[in-house]
């Protein structure tokens, strides 16, 4: 354990000394800016501790924290900065930065004096942020200790008195006895001078962390209760962590892995500070390391996937008057996002522009949100098919000025032909590493793409036959081309309340459809057709009187695999649709046909991508829960993820595996297009599963209210499945009153889980009130697929997915063949 008393105290070797933090550490003005007429000067400083940013009116002013450096998590440049580039005019780009933030945090954009002085500061928190990243869990702990000492020692003497050490106490959550922390403090006071310094703190801390079910737990298993012999952990590890025949060889990589001493790894033995190691480690966490990688088969077609999917992406809050930002597509990409929504309108200048249609909702231009999406799409978490659902409502001429940007700006990036070898029958899978698909309206089916593009590879071969150039004959007549079908999204056109009529076989390729032009709102009658190049002058004459296409050719032909279309019925679908095109939902109609037929549904994703999406009526960008859609096999269940809470932590406990890529494999009765399954009504052959969770403890929970020195919180665990409706269901513990550092609950729930395939389980610890909503401290979510059994740390996030690093909770997990017992 490093020493706590050094100031200042770097967290790490070697940078007490870099020039860059000791600069910082002086202080620097800086302007602060918030919009285009919010820039204000502060004093930016960072303190002793090495690890926090504080901000004031003016030097020596009365300072506050701005941030930890453990919140950031990354630095970005000026010229990236959507704010600093409106006030290039103003600043140069290279004085600005930007300080990017874990979660849903707002941006901090900062403009230095100088360039150099903006350098020093971008270097010196670069260095800072690379060192948090790569800690390993002691040196987290340290720093955690380091955090609370700093915290602790009021007037910063660099040791803590009794009553410093109650006021911590407050401070860490811990309504303790003061007689019993005065025998604690006594007892690590070994230098008797009424005060606790560097290593005595470290012991109180330890004394105050004393784990006596890890101890009991260990001491089971332990024949001398000192220690575990190498046969003595594998059979823990077979017994109560499930681990079976990979127990011997996972035993001793263990042991090496975490045991501290290095005569227990030579005799490979577990001491119980090892043990205790082991079971806080991602090892002993609930979620099974095998499923953090890529770990699933990615070589099916993509509507066998479940994909990460982003509504109305550009926007950061709500759908009203909410703010458009490019820094929308950079958080959902970040979070692993591959289904990026793009609503496009006419704009000033010959620009098309991104914002919500009909709406007062700001807005940014498509060329912008284009460059996000090159620069971004593959550099985060994931280099598989990135989605770009388009929503086009564009004349004719700004169609082809976006054509041209997703050409010029997306590149080779942009998947624009067909994949070379890919059977005409299915959808190509998500191998198709690095590039972009776009999801959007077209004049033409895939199999004439095709056709089009052998006669392409043949052109140049009959012209040198032929000895002359082929002229298009002027009275040749196009082929009649496919309707353009309304979109049916909300702020984009209204969603009939009824189910739309299907269209008679006769009448299908030749009916009159009525759609909203996007400029004047009047309905025209018009039949979808597309104008071929002609060589006779007099064509010239009357082209301004033939109707010209809603959809631009060129547009058009960009889309290849991902065709949008309306839908009418399951058998229209299945009679007249093809593999490569896709309906959208919204999320009333979804969850109707879910219940009125839920196995043609079923069987309908099983050969063809769908995309649901939030009701218009959620004007606060809330969300819908996931979970009701992906029973049914909707790939594309695109969420507002602007906005924390219960739908997203299951959205992103479902993408948490798989290595966060953004693709998650179907279960296969979701894969099959002639299965039986029935979302609301499961038969067999679905073998149920009993669950058996023992809350057993808590560990460093964090206040509801950091302002409130005094309050100390009441915690209860809520254990949630989610998954068909008859396996949705919650259970909880009684509170603890008063200990948020280490309560102790030791109590069993249990639950009997129908289809655990589609399960997933979100815990989260809440801060009792006599009042009906109890305050959040924090959660995880998870698949079931993707729980250890046996004795787990859950590590706790935020609301916004963040890691509250140490606060955990420990638990026995146990899943035992349902043998038939009545649902409780």
């Amino acid at each position: 354990m490093a020493s706590l008393q050094d100031t200042p105290a770097f967290p790490g070797p070697g940078l007490s000394t870099d020039q860059d933090l000791l600069l910082m550490q002086e202080g620097m003005m800086m302007r602060k800016v918030r919009s285009k007429n919010w820039k204000k000067l502060r004093h930016f400083r960072l303190q002793n501790d090495g690890m926090t940013v504080w901000h004031a009116r003016q030097a020596g002013g009365r300072a506050k924290p701005t941030f930890s450096i453990s919140d950031v998590e990354r630095i970005r440049l000026g010229h990236d900065s959507e704010l600093l580039r409106n006030l290039a005019e103003e600043f140069p780009l290279e004085q600005g930065f930007t300080i990017v933030f874990h979660g849903r945090r707002p941006n901090l954009d900062l403009i230095a004096n100088s360039v150099e002085e903006a350098q020093s500061w971008m270097q010196g928190l670069q260095l800072l942020v690379d060192f948090v990243t790569n800690m390993d869990q002691q040196e987290r702990l340290d720093q955690w200790l380091r955090d609370w000492f700093q915290r602790g020692d009021k007037n910063q003497d660099g040791r803590m008195s009794f009553q410093e050490v109650q006021r911590l106490l407050h401070l860490m959550n811990v309504e303790m006895d003061r007689e019993y922390a005065l025998s604690l403090f006594q007892a690590a006071d070994v230098s008797q001078s009424d005060t606790l310094e560097g290593e005595e703190f470290v012991q109180f801390y330890k004394a105050l962390t004393k784990r006596t079910e890890v101890q009991e737990l260990f001491e089971n298993f332990s024949s001398d209760g000192q220690k575990l012999t190498l046969l003595e952990f594998v059979d823990f590890l077979r017994e109560e962590q499930k681990e079976q025949d990979r127990a011997p060889d996972l035993a001793l990589e263990l042991i090496n892995r975490y045991e501290p001493s290095d005569s227990g790894r030579l005799r490979h033995v577990l001491s119980v500070d090892g043990f205790l190691s082991y079971l806080c480690s991602k090892d002993g966490s609930i979620f099974n390391p095998a499923c953090l990688p890529i770990y699933q088969d990615m070589t099916q077609p993509m509507n066998h996937y479940f994909i990460n999917s982003s509504h109305n992406t550009y926007l950061v809050a709500d759908q009203l008057c909410g703010q458009s930002s490019i820094e929308g597509y950079i958080r959902a990409l970040k979070r692993g996002c591959r289904c990026v929504e793009v609503d496009v309108w006419d704009g000033p200048s010959g620009e098309p522009v991104v914002y919500h249609g009909h709406t007062l909702t700001s807005r940014i231009l498509f060329k912008d949100v284009l460059a996000t999406v090159a620069q971004y799409a593959f550099q985060v978490t994931s280099d598989y098919p990135l989605i770009l659902s388009l929503e086009n409502h564009c004349t004719w001429e700004q169609q082809e000025t976006m054509a041209r940007y997703l050409t010029e700006i997306l590149g080779e990036q942009l998947l624009s032909t067909t994949v070379n070898g890919m059977p005409l029958n299915q959808l190509p899978s998500p191998e198709l590493r690095g590039k972009i698909l776009l999801k959007g309206k077209k004049l033409t089916t895939l199999e004439e793409d095709i056709e089009e593009e052998e006669n392409e590879e043949l052109q140049p071969e009959l012209e040198r036959e032929q000895g002359s150039e082929v002229e298009l004959d002027p009275f040749l007549e196009p082929e009649p081309e496919p309707e353009l079908e309304p979109e049916l999204e909300p702020g984009h056109e209204p969603e009939p309340e009824s189910e739309p009529q299907e269209p008679s076989s006769r009448s299908k390729d030749k009916q009159e459809k009525v759609v909203k032009c996007p400029l004047s709102g009047l309905p025209i009658c018009c039949q979808i057709m597309v104008q071929t190049p002609s060589f006779n002058p007099e064509s010239l004459l009357l082209s301004k009187q033939i109707a010209k296409p809603i959809l631009c050719p060129a547009l058009s032909a960009l889309v290849v695999y991902l065709k949008s279309v309306s839908f009418y019925s399951f058998t229209h679908s299945k009679e007249h649709y093809h593999f490569y095109e896709i309906s959208s939902f919204s999320e009333a109609k979804a969850k109707n046909l879910i219940k009125e037929a839920g196995n043609e549904f079923v069987q309908h994703n099983a050969w063809q991508l769908s995309r649901v999406y939030p009701s218009g009526l959620r004007t606060d960008s809330s969300n819908y829960n996931p979970q009701e859609l992906w029973i049914a096999g909707c790939q594309m269940v695109a969420m507002n993820m602007q906005t924390a809470g219960l739908a997203m932590d299951i959205c992103d406990g479902l993408f948490r595996q798989n290595g966060g890529c953004g693709y998650v494999l179907k279960p296969d009765f979701l894969r099959d297009t002639q299965s039986s399954f029935h979302p609301h009504r499961p038969i067999s052959p679905f073998q149920g599963k009993r669950l058996l969770v023992q809350v057993i403890s808590g560990q460093q929970l964090p206040k509801v209210d950091d302002t409130k020195e005094r309050s100390i919180v009441d915690p209860l665990v809520k254990v949630e499945i989610f998954g068909i409706r008859a396996d949705t269901t919650w259970k909880e513990t009684s509170y603890v009153e008063n200990n948020g550092f280490n309560p102790y609950w030791g109590q069993t729930l249990c639950f009997h889980v129908l289809v655990p395939e589609l399960a997933v389980l979100r815990f989260v610890v809440k801060d009792y009130n006599w009042r009906p909503r109890h305050g959040f401290i924090g959660q995880f979510t998870l698949p079931w697929t993707c729980m250890q059994q046996g004795y787990r740390h859950i590590h706790l996030l935020s609301r916004d997915g963040i890691s509250l690093h140490p606060a955990s909770i420990f638990v026995y997990i146990c899943i035992r063949e349902d043998l038939g017992q009545e649902k409780s």
